[in-house]
């Protein structure tokens, strides 16, 4: 058995939820924030076992998507008046994490 832990961006959660709820897939939901954008993400864990992993990670390659994406940021402190051009990120996607589980019981 397997514990497929999939991080996405909230705009792709809801999607993501119905497409493996669709198929059968049961998970929990974490909220939780990400790091380096500071937008909202949720974790999904997904507990499938080994021969489903594949069926899993489709569904999230086919619904979450990297997209180019602008961002704004705030100037320095030490330079209050110099105006900060907004930068290219790559947002969206997902990081997923599959792990081994040793004991599973649904109780």
């Amino acid at each position: 058995m397997k514990l497929v832990i999939v991080i996405v961006r909230d705009d792709y959660s809801e999607v993501l939820q119905d497409e493996l709820a669709d198929v059968g897939h049961r998970y929990t939901k974490l909220a939780s924030t990400g790091g380096f954008l500071r937008k909202g993400n949720t974790t999904l864990l997904v507990g499938v076992d080994d021969a489903d992993v594949d069926s899993v990670l489709e569904i999230v390659r086919a619904t979450c998507k990297t997209r180019q994406e602008l961002i704004t940021t705030q100037p320095m402190p030490m330079s209050p008046g110099l105006a900060v051009p907004p930068i290219e990120v790559i947002a969206g996607g997902a990081t997923v994490f599959v792990v081994e589980v040793e004991h599973f019981e649904r109780i």
